[in-house]
């Protein structure tokens, strides 16, 4: 039968046409839509490129644009290619005559169908598959770059001797052109086995053969590349054993290869790789046989190998020869994991020292000395006390602070002292009133930094404040005090134009000002406007009186987002946190290169990893993770985010990083020499958490060198709820200062503890020095408590806190009336070979709805105590308390120590009235009157004062030697008089 490419075309039938003007309106609106949707695909393009303009980053979005460009066309032109032709070259082999059958006559119809559009049918499904192949490898352009311009590590694999670069930047290319070549493959198989059955070239139920010998050859080539894409993969399966995840005895996710990958899996890859090459050539070996009897015989033994061979031999391998010797065959394999484990992560130098978790030392005033100079304990909570921040120094409401405050160091009178510090940020729910002007024009920044000691409290339970007040006053000097950049300030504010902002307010009324600091993107252009209206979704910005001259634009205003997204290779740390460095207020972000292709390295889920209770409670501090499963992970990159100008700048901080080297190359001269980072930012550097956390939960499991013990689990660890709430999350990491046993000085450190898995009492205690630019920065010490013995974990020791009596009757006074306890951190601080627990505690409630200290908790070697304050606290636990009377007010007031009795009536007088102010305290504080109770506590401090004033003046008259005495030749000092 000859090809039907056309028919009889019947009687014509004129359909109306529609008038000229519908024509012309509805052509008007067609061409209206298109410019429409091209003009907001364009406003998303310009807007990005302004952006990255402004921020000096323009060559990040050209290398990242023309690299998913080329990825798109390049793919996409190769996927069109392949198909387009295999759908030609079915057409081209098409059989001049079809055997008469049911089933040609009905394909008939649809051959006919489509005759007339044969070319534009073939351009569409190319294109279609074109555009489809095109996008999904444009998102593949991290892998382009790093396969491109990947470095060396200069360390080698221990079963293949390859470079680790080739697992972490080629493996991963490979596999992607590999599955592209599937892709292309199958896809024009389908194409073409399509066409050959629609032009008579394959048949179903027509008699004769099923295929053509053109048809034959041609899709036995396809299948026969197909085979050769899958011996390829067999290739790569070798190599890919060496960063495959599996579960393992006594690990939640095993990388690596095993006993039976190595002596089972790899020689099997290889025997399949051979038969899968002799069975792609029997394939392209019907271009002369045209046959399909070999090819079929090939591809089932393939099939049948890769059954018996690839998964029931590596089956009895592990019946018969692990399973009744496991350690002694896993143990190498073991060993091979735990050295790479520890390398990725950075945690091959943590230094492991027994601890015996209790003190034998008997001198207790030596060991209350000791327990200052171990550690500045902080007994200022920074995820507690923000609301005492916000209610001391917001000033105004349209200020507010971070959910969680930061804690950084900061040097008065030559001291280093540990500060709690946040920043009054713009707060919009604040506004007087709300409207498009006053979001977005009038009230655009926040003003000043707020920060108070970390180790002491005011005589209410206050934070004493090192920089307070609007403006901001105090210790740190003259710094710009404005904050258009910030971890709240999440929308956009157009600045610098005829509108003026509101500055800040004080007695004399409003201040304004105008913003000079240059960043932003200019909006004097009215092609700007328009995009940025078509792209905020907000038509005012186009055509509204208060954009004019000047007028900028300010956007991507959080100091995560802004680092993100001028740096898309990092992951960033949780935690931005702002210090004050040379006159401006820096916000330092810490960020990551990360690879989940680190030979024989386990992997870890940076979102589960990273995750604690403060990240529960507070989303913003959840990492921001460009990969989230890795086995690779180094805090190469410190950047700082200027809050006034939002200048962003990326430091270099591990100069032997591969994978950053790697990204230096591909993206040059973005980031800066860690040379250029100046002593005063230096000085507030500090490791970061997110990083602190991955390791501690590697070294819940990697912290043991042997494989043997390894794989016994019986030196698995875990860390432990946090025990101040009952929200079940992990406890978070403290900064805090302090001297660990082999230290001769407090350095800043981050700490955390760690517990046996599924026990409460201790098992480690785990620390960084987190001190930028000392020797020992980044060194982790891990003290570990003896296994023969328990000593209390943070949940034990929080639940004998509770389970005193007295403890438990206080507590229980201080929740009078519609008053809240909460506890602060948990501290621990490792003390002459036992383990010093400090815990602050908030009343919050009368009329006052922000927390005060109130109380502090501290227990050592199983002495509790609960005073008022971390000095009586300290003394009654290690008992050097002297022999004054204890302090008069133990209901959260000042705790001050009254003078020894006298028969001064003087002193007398002043006792009474602080025994009424303690009475009236007392009172008070059981109806939870805040108000008077904060009263009493003055009156009690004044009274006090007032009487250690007049025993001290007394004494000093009694002292005074007689006439007699001062000219005697041999004066007898006179005795100083006893106070009663």
């Amino acid at each position: 039968m000859p090809d039907r490419g056309g028919g009889p075309t019947g009687p014509r039938i004129r359909v109306g046409r529609p008038s000229r003007r519908a024509r012309t309106l509805l052509l008007t609106l067609g061409v209206l839509a298109v410019l429409g949707m091209a003009f907001t695909m364009f406003a998303g393009f310009w807007t990005d490129w302004l952006w990255y303009r402004s921020v000096k980053y323009s060559s990040v979005f050209t290398t990242t644009l023309w690299t998913k460009v080329g990825l798109f066309f390049v793919f996409g032109l190769l996927m069109a290619v392949a198909v387009g032709f295999n759908i030609w070259l079915a057409h081209r082999l098409r059989p001049p005559l079809a055997a008469m059958s049911v089933e040609q006559q009905s394909l008939d119809r649809y051959r006919m169908g489509i005759a007339p559009y044969k070319k534009w049918l073939l351009l569409g499904i190319t294109a279609l598959v074109g555009l489809i192949a095109g996008a999904s490898a444009s998102g593949q352009w991290r892998t382009w770059l790093m396969w491109v311009n990947g470095v060396s590590f200069g360390k080698k694999d221990p079963q293949f001797h390859m470079d680790v670069s080739f697992f972490a930047f080629d493996l991963p290319w490979y596999r992607f052109l590999l599955g592209f070549g599937f892709a292309a493959t199958i896809i024009s198989l389908i194409a073409a086995a399509l066409t050959h059955y629609l032009y008579g070239g394959l048949r179903v139920t027509s008699p004769g053969a099923r295929a053509t010998s053109a048809a034959t050859g041609h899709l036995s080539v396809l299948i026969g590349v197909f085979v050769a894409l899958k011996a390829v993969a067999y290739w790569l399966d070798r190599y890919g054993l060496a960063v495959k995840s599996s579960d393992f005895k006594a690990t939640d996710s095993w990388t690596g290869l095993r006993y039976v990958d190595a002596n089972a899996y790899l020689p099997a890859k290889t025997i399949l790789f051979c038969i899968a090459v002799i069975c792609a050539l029997l394939f392209f070996a019907t271009l002369w046989r045209r046959t399909w009897q070999l090819p079929v015989i090939g591809f089932g033994l393939m099939v049948l190998s890769a059954i018996l061979i690839g998964g029931l031999y590596p089956a009895i391998v592990q019946k018969f020869q692990v399973q009744p010797n496991e350690q002694a065959k896993e143990a190498p394999y073991v060993a091979k994991n735990l050295k790479a484990t520890r390398e990725a992560y950075g945690i091959d130098d943590a230094q492991v020292t027994e601890y015996s978790g209790k003190s034998t030392a008997t001198d207790k005033t030596k060991l209350r000395s000791n327990a200052d100079a171990t550690a500045s304990i902080r007994i200022m909570d920074p995820n507690i006390i923000s609301p005492t921040f916000q209610q001391l120094q917001q000033i105004r409401n349209y200020y507010a602070f971070p959910t969680n405050l930061d804690v950084d160091r900061y040097t008065k009178d030559g001291k280093d002292q540990d500060t709690v510090i946040g920043l009054r940020e713009i707060n919009l729910a604040g506004i007087p009133k709300k409207n498009w002007i006053n979001n977005h024009f009038r009230y655009t920044h926040g003003y000043g930094v707020v920060a108070a000691q970390g180790t002491s409290v005011d005589s209410e339970g206050r934070p004493v404040f090192t920089e307070s007040d609007l403006p901001s006053t105090g210790d740190l000097g003259e710094y710009q005090q404005r904050i258009y950049y910030g971890e709240r300030t999440t929308t956009y504010s157009i600045v610098g134009g005829p509108q003026k902002e509101i500055d800040y307010s004080d007695d004399s009324g409003e201040k304004t000002t105008s913003y000079t600091g240059g960043s932003g993107v200019n909006l004097s252009s009215p092609v700007n406007r328009a995009a940025y209206a078509v792209a905020f979704g907000e038509p005012q910005i186009l055509y509204s009186g208060a954009i004019g001259e000047g007028s900028r634009i300010l956007y991507n205003r959080t100091p995560k987002e802004r680092v993100e997204a001028v740096a898309p290779w990092l992951t960033i740390d949780g935690d931005a946190y702002p210090a004050v460095v040379g006159g401006k207020i820096q916000w330092i972000v810490d960020a990551y290169t990360t690879t989940n292709g680190y030979p024989y390295a386990s992997r870890t889920t940076l979102g589960d990893t990273t995750a604690d209770s403060l990240t529960a409670a507070n989303n913003s501090r959840a990492v921001v993770a460009q990969q989230n499963q890795v086995n690779y992970i180094r805090n190469s990159v410190k950047a700082t985010v200027d809050a006034y100008t939002g200048e962003v700048k990326l430091y270099q901080w591990d100069t032997q990083d591969p994978v950053l080297k790697t990204w230096m190359k591909a993206f040059p001269d973005t980031v800066e020499p860690r040379g250029a980072i100046s002593k005063d930012l230096m000085d507030h550097l500090r490791y970061p958490q997110d990083l602190f956390k991955v390791q501690r939960e590697l070294l819940t499991r990697y912290h043991v060198k042997d494989a043997t013990t390894f794989l016994s689990g019986s030196e698995v660890w875990q860390v432990p709820d946090d025990p101040t709430n009952k929200s079940g999350d992990a406890v978070p990491p403290y900064y805090l200062s302090l001297k660990m046993p082999d230290q001769q000085q407090q350095a800043f450190s981050l700490t955390t503890t760690l517990t046996p898995n599924g026990r409460d009492n201790l098992s480690a205690f785990m620390a960084v020095d987190a001190e930028a630019g000392t020797a020992d920065y980044g060194k982790i010490r891990i003290l570990k408590l003896p296994t023969s013995t328990t000593v209390d974990g943070p949940k034990q020791v929080q639940s004998q806190f509770n389970s005193e009596q007295d403890i438990a009757e206080s507590i229980r006074l201080l929740r009078g009336g519609d008053s809240e306890v909460e506890y602060g951190n948990l501290l621990t601080v490792p003390l002459d070979g036992g383990l010093l627990y400090v815990e602050p505690v908030y009343v919050r409630g009368g009329g006052l709805k922000y927390p005060l200290l109130r109380k502090v908790l501290v227990t050592y070697n199983g002495n509790t105590a609960f005073e008022d304050t971390l000095e009586a606290a300290l003394d009654k636990v290690f008992d050097t308390q002297t022999t004054t009377p204890p302090p008069v007010d133990d209901g959260g007031g000042t705790g001050t120590t009254p003078p020894p009795t006298s028969s001064n009536p003087t002193v007398q007088q002043a006792l009474q009235d602080a025994q009424k102010a303690f009475t009236a305290g007392q009172d008070a504080l059981k109806k939870g009157d805040w108000e008077a109770y904060g009263q009493s506590q003055k009156d009690l401090e004044a009274a006090l004062k007032r009487a250690e004033d007049a025993q001290a003046a007394a004494e000093k008259e009694a002292n005074k030697p007689t006439p007699a005495a001062s000219s005697s030749p041999s004066p007898t000092p006179t005795p100083k008089p006893s106070s009663s």
